[in-house]
């Protein structure tokens, strides 16, 4: 059963992320630092109490479609009504519209708990979060006062609509069309895949968001609109009208996050109730402008895709741990009672608990800066505002990407601790495995925010705002020096020379772009986001090392530094490199 890390959450949020320097700075207003825990610590208990358990269930079961509606698994519609009736859902919503305007950083660390949890359950207010977050920033004021109280809230959830089966990541290719209306709404007419809590039972009404393209709009991306389209249409009064033109036509059979219906969505297939056929929509933000508004609910949902990674990771080391303590098999040294040891007690089985622990706790770090980020970009205004903006963008495409990959790889480790156990579906720990598997493919493959990384965010401030924040992480090293802290041993050292590769990899891309030499740069870009985030993960695991006066915290980043780290060498020659050998072994791909 999962137990949330609050003590590591807490400590996180407040001694590596800036929570703490942010609260006596007086930035989130009257939140104090016991708020902060007795919010983490009930988030945690719903989480281990309310929603752990049917975990299994979910997995088993699995959403369930027929004519036309989806059913969730048992319980499930019951603790997503718990939940919203706890005011989780509106945790960071504006209070304008019934938030409680509590920083995204906070959010974020709820959100790892319930898709600690289970992820499948948490995909569904991920989701609505983003939709509001889009209608507040683009929508008009009508909309707003329409449905953002009722998302913000969560007694209705949203969606977003991109994916066709012919366009996944290229949406230029994008078919579903729109028409305008005499009365200046508009119909919509198409299919989109791949839409999570597309439909379900949780709530009576569901807010589509859809990419669609009006039949004067521009060649390409710069021709798509974004469009509200309800499942059920809301008079002025807010009461719930005639069913939409909006229905699911299937679910899909998945790999994993069984519980989460993931639907085919077809818009505009028939009449309803005499109407005229088509799928009402409202427009968001500006004809032809909707990539734009829908980036911004993507950008939110990037961040909140990497906490799932986070997630998946520390409920994958709380299995393997808790397995490893009653698993017997085999001697060890430190272990001299009579009968086989606990296999926690074998080096390897250590290695590979610690490998699980640190990086789960390098995602986390990186998570939840990139939160604060977000947070500071909003809360001040000036030149500090765009120094904060910058930072969350560069940060985002590395928690996003990062972070997922961990949690898939730290729910294989997991699995093989478990050994022939961890193939078997009793465990769980397969489970966690393929639920994780998705993370790395939704909101942007992992090597499209590679690429985003490379391309977008080392210009950022021409240049300088990737080197600024590397100059931070130095920062953090030198306190290692000269702490009094015994127990570092080459911590310093090691972690230095990770952060000397990325500055060297990095001006070698900056130098690469800014010379023409695109493919160079782009053959690079996957290998340098990993490098990215172990250079940081070292200067995040020390900060909170040299935070932290129990000292509980320097043998893991010590473990860090000196077994983990040093993968940043090779990750800056391959960088440097390797785009000569990938193009010359690549023409045998497509000859």
């Amino acid at each position: 059963m999962y137990r949330a890390p609050v003590d590591d959450i807490a400590f996180t949020l407040k001694h590596v992320a800036g929570l703490s320097p942010a609260l006596e700075s007086g930035r989130f207003g009257d939140l104090s630092e016991d708020l902060v825990d007795a919010i983490l610590g009930e988030a945690g208990r719903f989480a281990g109490e309310e929603l752990s358990p049917l975990y299994k269930i979910g997995d088993e079961v699995g959403a369930v479609h027929a004519d036309a509606a989806v059913t969730t698994p048992p319980g499930w519609k019951e603790a997503y009504r718990h939940w919203i009736d706890g005011g989780w859902n509106g945790l960071s919503g504006p209070e304008e519209f019934g938030g409680q305007g509590l920083p995204v950083m906070l959010a974020m660390a709820a959100m790892e708990m319930w898709n600690s949890a289970s992820i499948a359950f948490a995909l569904c207010p991920t989701l609505t979060q983003g939709a509001a977050e889009a209608i507040e920033a683009h929508g008009s004021d009508q909309l707003k006062a329409t449905y953002l109280e009722k998302l913000v809230s969560g007694e209705w959830t949203g969606t977003m609509n991109l994916t066709e089966p012919q366009a996944g990541s290229d949406l230029a290719a994008l078919r579903t069309r729109a028409t305008r209306a005499d009365d200046g709404t508009y119909r919509i007419f198409g299919q989109k895949i791949f839409i999570t809590y597309g439909e379900h039972d949780y709530t009576d009404n569901i807010v589509h968001l859809v990419l669609a393209r009006l039949p004067d709009a521009p060649a390409g991306t710069r021709g798509i609109s974004l469009f509200l389209v309800p499942k059920f249409l809301v008079d002025e009064e807010g009461v719930l009208g005639r069913r939409n033109d909006a229905f699911c036509a299937s679910i899909e059979e998945k790999l994993g996050i069984h519980a989460s219906p993931t639907c085919t969505m077809i818009f505009g297939d028939g009449f309803v109730d005499g109407e005229e056929k088509g799928a009402v929509g409202y427009l968001v933000g500006e004809e032809n402008r909707g990539l734009a508004c829908m980036f911004t609910m993507m950008n939110n949902a990037r961040l909140s895709v990497g906490i799932e990674g986070v997630a998946v990771a520390e409920a994958a080391f709380q299995k393997a741990h808790a397995y490893a303590l009653d698993r017997r098999q085999g001697k060890a040294k430190d272990h001299e009672s009579e009968g086989m040891a606990p296999i926690v007690h074998h080096p390897d089985v250590q290695r590979n608990l610690l490998t699980m622990k640190a990086l789960t706790q390098v995602a986390r770090a990186i998570c939840y800066s990139c939160a604060h980020a977000i947070d500071m970009s909003r809360r001040i205004e000036g030149d500090d505002a765009r120094f904060w903006a910058d930072r969350a963008g560069l940060l985002t495409p590395v928690a996003k990407a990062f972070s997922t990959d961990i949690g898939v790889e730290m729910a294989s480790i997991g699995l093989q601790i478990h050994g022939g156990m961890g193939f078997i579906e009793e465990t769980g720990a397969a489970a966690l495995y393929r639920d994780a598997r998705i993370a790395p493919i939704y909101e942007g493959t992992n090597g499209i925010q590679a690429i985003d990384l490379v391309m977008r965010k080392l210009p950022l401030d021409g240049g300088s705002a990737v080197m600024r924040y590397i100059d931070e992480l130095h920062t953090d090293i030198e306190a290692v020096r000269t702490s009094n802290g015994d127990g570092f041993g080459a911590t310093a050292e090691k972690c230095d020379a990770a952060l000397n590769d990325l500055s060297e990899a990095t001006a070698w891309l900056q130098e690469a772009l800014g010379s023409g030499r695109t493919e160079d740069a782009l053959a690079g870009a996957t290998p340098y986001l990993r490098l990215f985030a172990l250079a940081a993960g070292g200067a995040y695991l020390a900060r909170g090392a040299v935070g932290d006066e129990s000292g509980k915290r320097v043998p893991l980043c010590r473990f860090y530094a000196e077994n983990l780290i040093e993968e940043t060498a090779a990750l800056r020659r391959r960088v440097m490199e390797g785009s000569t050998s990938l193009r010359e072994a690549a023409a045998a791909l497509v000859g």
